[in-house]
């Protein structure tokens, strides 16, 4: 085959092959401490990896084949072919090497193979660009890379060579081309997404996996519409059930119609109001929760004035789940996040609730809102947006890849909120941060840890100082006293576990803090982020109609309970029980969740999985038939 034209396509792919074995045997190692250890599993994965490395080959091998099927033999022994076949085949070699670079460093932040997060590393390319710059050495990295691909392009040219005086005619080419089209065909009838199933154990499942494929995969699969793939009910009766766990009269209104009265609670009071959504602030940052290296020294005397949420959770992995479940108090729906989707404007929205009644509705962000589509989101549900664009240079004092810092954009929003006082409106202000990102650089001076020297611990410390700074700000203004400060992190600093969706990498901090209108204390109630909005909406005494799959935290009858998922597993929490349901209409149970990791298959008709599905299927069915839209 050597002596072949295909000889080209033949090399490259063994030595792809080779690669993808060996960074899955690197990626193997560095997992060995989450793993079960044995003979046959170690097999399963390779086995399993090599299927999937085979049939990306086998693809990319198609694409070349039809190529060199149509170039004449004189073309292909010219000189001038030669060298342009040598220069792509380096810059081949040298894309490899950088994806397997690329998977590395992937792997590392996110304990998984490339998924929708590296498509929007693709599309947003300054943003990570500018933060790949700032957190690896990459002139270094890519000299790496290009002296690899060199040697291994020195290694191999003798072959290339022989391919290339070799002569074939139409025939043999035709038998080629059409033998590797045939394999690809089966390869795309019978090798999909559902063999990686076949593992229970997230790590095992993501290292079987095979990156690029991986990567052109979260392309295609962006929104998984529910019935098709995921466990599901007869839509009469499951709407019935969702409109009782909302609270509403199964017999009033259409099919999957949860909109309701709202009366209120109290006396209204035209609060002030600012939700700060923090990155990554997992729960285990917090000494409340157990961390010992005094990382929030601000934060853990504050919660102790206000009221603290101990038992809340993360919907999901990614900054637009928390916005969506904070904003539309909606479930997460598969797929991506109705941030990122096309036709997600004029959605029932806490923020129109505040804007119907005279407030001032922001959305607040330090870096380039249009990253994962921010700013067109909140614009099309009704929000006026500020973004690092907005800035002024006298209002910036520390810039990285992701934006301002924290500090920079907490003085902003006193200044939009000022701007507001003074014309008289309240106003309720959503603030997303950047700081504890990497590459976790900060301004000098401020905390112990100089700029990004201290990972994660450095920013999260940051953070803490900045949020302290702004309470101080604040305390000097006039509507300090008329307004509620709400914490909340967007997600986990990590995600990934073992098994299922784990329990632990979505538990994250609420607090809501008003000295003059809110008592301190602490709520272990079981809740999750589409809980916020409605809570808030009782705190200020609201009476209004309620599009929300969301309830108040604080009333007496609020069924405990948390929404949580990824891009297609989701879960409901409550009483010790995580049910999960995932494509393939495929339903699991995790017993004790919070302390283990054990998973048993499940039945879809069981009233706990009945009420999983209400949730995700009325979701899906209202946002299908845009039944939530105000206009």
């Amino acid at each position: 085959m050597l002596r072949s034209r295909y000889g080209i396509v033949l090399i490259f792919c063994l030595l792809s092959m080779a690669c993808f074995t060996l960074m899955r045997g690197v990626l193997y190692v560095g997992s060995w401490d989450v793993m079960a250890h044995s003979l046959l599993g170690a097999l399963r994965i390779f086995g399993y990896g090599l299927v999937y490395d085979l049939v990306f080959n086998l693809y990319l091998a198609f694409i070349f084949a039809v190529f060199l099927f149509i170039v004449p033999n004189k073309i292909l022994n010219s000189n001038a072919f030669k060298y342009i076949t040598y220069l792509f085949f380096f810059v081949f070699l040298y894309l490899l090497y950088f994806s397997l670079v690329a998977e590395w460093f992937f792997w590392d932040e996110f304990k998984t193979r490339f998924n929708f997060i590296a498509v929007d590393y693709l599309v947003y390319r300054r943003e990570i660009t500018d933060n790949i710059l700032e957190s690896y050495p990459i002139p270094y990295i890519l000299a790496g890379i290009f002296l690899a691909a060199l040697a291994t392009f020195w290694m191999v040219k003798g072959f290339l060579k022989k391919s290339l005086l070799s002569r074939e005619g139409f025939i043999r080419r035709s038998v080629i081309t059409a033998f590797i089209m045939i394999l690809c065909l089966f390869s795309y009838l019978l090798v999909g997404q559902s063999q990686r199933n076949a593992f229970a154990n997230n790590y095992e499942r993501e290292l079987c996996s095979n990156g690029p494929y991986q990567f052109v995969g979260a392309f295609r699969n962006n929104i998984l519409d529910y019935k098709p793939f995921y466990a599901d009910g007869p839509d009469l009766q499951i709407s019935a059930l969702v409109k009782k766990i909302v609270g509403k009269d199964p017999s009033v209104g259409d099919l999957y119609d949860i909109s309701r009265n709202i009366p209120a609670k109290g006396q209204e009071q035209k609060l002030n109001i600012f939700v700060i959504c923090v990155e990554s602030l997992s729960a285990d940052f917090l000494s409340r929760f157990g961390q010992k290296k005094n990382l929030t020294p601000f934060l853990d005397q504050w919660f102790k004035k206000g009221m603290l949420f101990s038992r809340f959770y993360a919907t999901g992995t990614r900054t637009i789940r928390a916005l969506e479940a904070i904003t539309l108090s909606i479930p997460p729906t598969p797929g991506r996040s109705l941030v990122k989707r096309p036709d997600n404007g004029n959605l029932y929205n806490v923020g129109k609730v505040f804007k119907d009644r005279g407030y001032d509705i922001a959305f607040i962000y330090g870096g380039r809102g249009y990253f994962d589509n921010m700013n067109a989101f909140y614009a099309g549900n009704g929000y006026r947006v500020v973004d690092l664009y907005d800035f002024d240079d006298g209002e910036i004092s520390f810039q990285n890849a992701w934006g301002v810092c924290d500090g920079d954009l907490y003085r902003k929003a006193v200044k939009e909120a000022n701007r507001a006082y003074e014309e008289g409106k309240p106003f309720f202000y959503t603030l997303m941060t950047t700081s504890n990102h990497r590459p976790y650089t900060y301004p000098e001076g401020k905390i112990d840890i100089p700029s990004g020297t201290g990972g994660r611990n450095g920013a999260v410390k940051y953070t803490d100082y900045a949020i302290g700074k702004f309470l101080s700000l604040a305390r000097k203004q006039k509507w300090f006293d008329d307004t509620v400060f709400v914490l909340v992190a967007d997600h986990c600093a990590s995600s990934n576990g073992e098994i299922g969706l784990p329990l632990n990498r979505y538990h994250i901090p609420l607090f809501i803090y008003s000295p003059k209108h809110i008592p301190a204390k602490e709520i272990s109630k079981i809740s999750s982020q589409i809980d916020i909005g409605p809570t808030l909406l009782s705190i200020v005494g609201f009476n209004y109609k309620s599009h929300f799959w969301g309830m108040d935290i604080l009333d007496d009858g609020f069924h405990e309970r948390a929404l949580i998922g990824n891009y297609q597993k989701l879960g409901l929490y409550e009483d010790k029980r995580l049910v999960i349901l995932s494509p393939g209409k495929k339903v699991e149970l995790m017993e004790n969740p919070e302390t283990e990791n054990r998973i048993r298959a499940w039945q879809p008709d069981d009233p706990f999985t009945l009420a999983a599905i209400a949730y995700y299927q009325s979701a899906d069915f209202v946002l299908k038939h845009r039944m939530n839209r105000w206009q």
